[in-house]
């Protein structure tokens, strides 16, 4: 019981993350500037990065 509310909550910590990136694409559109564009990306990156890292320790662990 305990193992499938985990996984509840990493599926809507997911999803909520997911949803802050498809917003943070959508305000980099609406600027229109390339370095903000190039930032943007690299933040996307680097919290891809980050999830990636937090679900490998997860499955570790």
């Amino acid at each position: 019981m305990a193992l499938s509310n985990l996984k509840v909550y990493a599926l809507l910590s997911v999803l909520f993350f997911f949803s802050g990136l498809m917003q943070l694409s959508m305000a980099s559109a609406a600027t229109g500037s390339p370095a903000a564009t190039a930032k943007a990306v690299d933040q996307a990156v680097t919290y891809l990065l980050m999830l990636a890292a937090l679900f490998v320790t997860y499955l570790a662990h």
